[in-house]
């Protein structure tokens, strides 16, 4: 498992993806700069840009959880 979890990584770093026929791929997305807010105090803060990793499930994973 680690050995394929190293590939995926190894892969999204690059920005490719990962993709894993009837279970599902994995793939990168970026995130816009923005401003939240805290919910504690309600300060407006900045957020940065970022990329997030993304996982789609495959038609196969899908049916078989709905069955």
């Amino acid at each position: 498992m680690d050995l394929a979890f190293e590939g995926i990584e190894t892969e999204l770093k690059k920005g490719g993806e990962a993709r894993f026929v009837g279970f599902g791929t994995f793939k990168t997305a970026r995130r816009k700069a923005g401003t939240g807010r805290n919910p504690r105090t309600g300060e407006t803060i900045k957020i940065a840009a970022s990329t997030r990793v993304k996982f789609t499930a495959g038609k196969e994973l899908k049916e078989s959880v709905n069955a």
